[in-house]
């Protein structure tokens, strides 16, 4: 797919994993769609970087836990960019602390998290799709993770949330074919959260076959390969884990 004038739209792109994917697909010559919901200044900034490459770049604020703004991130992206050619599903819902399932039944937690990490981007994609096609050739990139084959119980609705992305990811492959293509790419430690001790991060990088974590920018030059040249490449989700998945 020749990305020279395409446009992309990368959920939670301020900072972190889609900061990289955003500046990575600016530099591949899309112009790109900025969504945060908190990190404005971050997201402004971005948008300011992009433009320094040469590409559009444009901020769409919404909370993806609200279902009008699904649709809402769509058309805004198309009624301020002209076009939308590919969609990358990064953002994500992630508990600090874990839902016991020993304890109370967190429903207003399963639900966001099922929400923002499954339903948005089932939502988004179908949304999506008429603008995807509109020109010939559309990509979906979901940002899944190794935990949906090994789900955890001290992180098990996020573990659920991207088993279900997975299956996700899959079934949209079959039903959009032949006109849009969807892959998703698994993370490992891809950057670990700030509130992780030393001990704690050493101790996850230890159970890597590469001995050390994967990096934002690693993970945006899978995603670029995925669009840029993964045409026949549907339905796939690559594991971008340092080994860790068959560890």
């Amino acid at each position: 797919m020749t990305l020279e004038g395409t446009v992309a739209l990368v959920t939670g792109a301020a900072r972190r994993v889609g900061r990289a994917i955003a500046l990575e697909l600016a530099r591949a010559g899309c112009d790109v769609a900025i969504h945060y919901r908190r990190s404005e200044g971050d997201a402004r900034e971005l948008a300011e970087e992009v433009r320094a490459l040469k590409r559009k770049g444009t901020v769409i604020r919404a909370d993806l836990s609200e279902p009008e703004s699904w649709p809402f991130i769509i058309e805004r992206t198309v009624e301020k960019m002209g076009r939308l050619d590919v969609l990358v599903n990064n953002a994500s819902e992630f508990h600090a602390v874990p839902l016991d399932v020993n304890e109370a039944f967190d429903q207003v937690g399963w639900e966001r998290t099922l929400r923002v990490n499954l339903v948005a981007p089932a939502s988004l994609s179908y949304h999506a799709r008429r603008h995807l096609k509109s020109h010939g050739q559309g990509k979906i990139i979901n940002l899944t993770d190794i935990q949906a084959e090994r789900p955890t119980p001290s992180n098990l609705v996020y573990c659920v949330s991207k088993a279900a992305l997975d299956a996700l990811t899959k079934g949209l492959a079959r039903a959009f074919a032949p006109d849009i293509q969807v892959t998703g790419v698994a993370l490992g430690i891809a950057e670990f959260p700030d509130g992780y001790s030393e001990s704690l991060r050493q101790k996850l990088i230890n159970q890597v076959p590469l001995r050390r974590a994967g990096t934002p920018q690693e993970v945006a030059q899978v995603v670029r390969f995925l669009v840029e040249s993964g045409d026949f490449v549907t339905g796939e989700i690559v594991r971008l884990d340092g080994g860790r998945s068959c560890a």
